[in-house]
């Protein structure tokens, strides 16, 4: 079952950008990077780990470094839920 963005905000989820700095597989002079975003849990950062992870297990190109960023777009303290609607003519 799919989790909505919001519903991962409201757990405490950030998003997490990554770039990804590796050498390419048959010259490895040369620097490629590669972005990724996705919401996970700060200070542990699991999906990026698992990410890293496989990256060394699956993927040729060597890792040379990586330069991430966190940040929590909505606290549960911020969020309210709203019941009604008034409107004024």
């Amino acid at each position: 079952m799919a989790v909505s963005e919001t519903e991962l905000m409201l757990k405490g989820y950030g998003l997490t950008t990554a770039e990804i700095f590796y050498r390419m597989p048959d010259y490895r002079s040369v620097l490629n990077s590669f972005i990724w975003q996705d919401y996970d849990l700060a200070p542990d950062h699991p999906r990026l780990f698992k990410l890293i992870e496989h990256w060394q297990e699956s993927i040729e190109g060597p890792l040379h470094s990586i330069r991430f960023t966190h940040r929590k777009q909505v606290a549960p303290g911020q969020w309210r839920s709203v019941v009604g609607e008034f409107t004024y003519h």
